[in-house]
């Protein structure tokens, strides 16, 4: 499967972080706790430089706990901050506002010896589509400042936020990059709804997730579709599988099978199938 997806507002969304990356004090990189090394945009790191940065694991209350955890050691061994935390339940955020000003301490006192008090800490929030940009800042900020929606894109536009307790929020449109040497990275953020439904072969793409659960959650097929014995099977087949298992059976006794891969898709995310990382630690290295 080729994925490529770059729309024109993502060319004026990198414009835009450069234009921008010496106004704030801190990088705040959101990456999707479920696929953190496939929702890490590689362009970010050019752009940010030597600036301060925390790695935030957003949607880590639908991920898989011990694999989050593996994550966060990883970030760690490499000398980078992060944190896992959860904008739809709120969990951990009030954290990120302590972790930044941690980040920060020096050039807190450094203002502090200057006679500079109270200023305001300037972030900026940076991440693919869909890994909850707009969630994370709208609960920070305790009122719905910035556009969410389910499906990538929503943010088109530059948006500052400020918020009581002494930091203003830069947001910024979610950005892939133009070309996915790797296109397992593209699939896996078309499992999550990074890259748009409209332009992908969906059937396709639900085959492949199929394989990829049967390899590493296969309990997870068989108790949400009751599924059983498709070690053997390719992915077309445990599509109609589970196309047979939810009854979308049509004229001729055929199966829906794009039915299927939308239900597929959409329960995924939704994590009707449980807490499931894609990503590993360790896979591509």
């Amino acid at each position: 499967m080729n994925i490529q997806w770059f729309p024109g507002h993502m060319t004026k969304t990198m414009r835009l972080i450069e234009e921008n990356i010496k106004s704030v004090d801190i990088v705040v990189e959101i990456l999707d706790a479920r696929i953190p090394r496939s929702s890490k945009n590689p362009q970010i790191d050019a752009l940010i430089g030597d600036k301060k940065r925390l790695v935030v694991l957003n949607k880590s209350d639908i991920a898989d706990r011990l694999e989050t955890e593996k994550w966060l050691k990883y970030f760690e061994k490499n000398g980078i901050s992060a944190m896992a935390v959860s904008s739809v339940q709120g969990k951990n955020l009030n954290s990120v506002l302590e972790k930044c000003r941690d980040i920060l301490s020096d050039k807190i006192e450094a203002w502090k010896s200057r006679g500079i008090v109270n200023r305001s800490l300037k972030m900026m929030i940076v991440g693919v589509p869909n890994v909850g940009k707009s969630s994370f800042i709208n609960k920070l900020a305790n009122k719905k400042s910035a556009k969410t929606g389910d499906k990538p894109g929503i943010t088109r536009g530059k948006q500052w936020v400020r918020i009581a307790s002494g930091f203003e929020l830069l947001d910024t449109p979610g950005v892939l990059w133009p070309k996915f040497d790797d296109q397992t990275v593209g699939m896996r953020l078309a499992f999550t709804g990074a890259v748009k439904d409209e332009i992908m072969d969906v059937e396709e793409l639900a085959m492949h997730l199929l394989e990829l659960l049967r390899e590493n959650y296969p309990n997870s097929l068989t108790e949400r579709y009751k599924m059983t014995d498709f070690e053997n099977l390719g992915g077309y087949e445990m599509l109609e599988l589970l196309g047979r298992k939810r009854g979308f059976v049509v004229s001729g006794g055929e199966i829906d099978t794009l039915r299927a891969a939308n239900v597929l898709l959409d329960e995924f995310r939704a994590a009707t199938l449980g807490k499931i990382t894609l990503d590993k630690v360790g896979e591509q290295e």
